[in-house]
């Protein structure tokens, strides 16, 4: 039985995006059930498939895991090829850190900023809360390239857990147009060249549904043409 992953809108659900790109970039098949927020019956048919009402939400048969870095987690078990997480022990607990650090904080970056993919790229102004968090994801992204991402052109080198769980950082920096150092803008190029980045942002485009709390000029909503 193949996968199913029950996600929000790709414009704006940073979330859903995580365990999406994860599974897209380390080919694993799934199926994809979309749920716009906005729906009226989203949290009657998100409650289907998890206690929280909230996306996203992976289901393999009779087991529901409801929750972006569990899903990781999850997968990271069941596909061990995937390579999901590093080899090396103290890589991998350092990448597992940062993830953690991801999913707990940076509030101030994820008010000020939502993901918005079309949104045109352009600066925002930014409060000295959200450039503390500027601030220390772009000493952790060049931090992590320096000592522990050779191989390739991601935080440990091949794409893994802590790529995906940075990702939407990723989209909110370019949207924004916020200022960071070289290593952490080669960075973002890389995640941003992935294919699994392209496919997810041409469907976002696509959406007809806007959610003003999550259009940062609102009640003008900006769309790249």
């Amino acid at each position: 039985m193949a996968l199913t992953l029950v996600i929000g809108n790709k414009n704006y659900s940073s979330w859903s995006f995580r365990p999406w790109i994860a599974l897209k970039v380390a080919g694993i098949p799934f199926e994809e059930v979309l749920i716009s927020l906005e729906a009226k019956d989203f949290k009657e048919r998100v409650l289907k498939v998890s206690g929280t009402g909230k996306v996203p939400v992976l289901v393999d048969g009779q087991t529901h895991i409801w929750e972006s870095l569990a899903i990781l987690e999850y997968l990271a078990e069941k596909f061990p090829t995937a390579k999901l997480w590093p080899s090396d022990p103290a890589a991998r607990a350092h990448a597992r850190a940062i993830a953690s650090e991801m999913h707990a904080g940076f509030q101030p970056l994820r008010n000020a900023c939502p993901m918005n993919l079309w949104r045109p790229a352009k600066p925002h102004p930014l409060t000295d809360a959200v450039l503390e968090n500027v601030s220390r994801i772009d000493a952790l992204w060049a931090d992590c390239r320096a000592r522990l991402g050779a191989g390739g052109p991601f935080l440990f080198g091949a794409f893994g857990a802590a790529d995906a769980m940075y990702a939407p950082v990723v989209s909110r920096f370019h949207t924004y147009g916020v200022d960071v150092g070289s290593p952490a803008r080669a960075y973002m190029a890389a995640v941003m060249a992935l294919p699994a980045w392209a496919e997810w942002r041409t469907a976002a485009l696509k959406e007809p549904w806007v959610l003003p709390k999550d259009e940062p000029d609102w009640p003008t909503v900006l769309r790249v043409q």
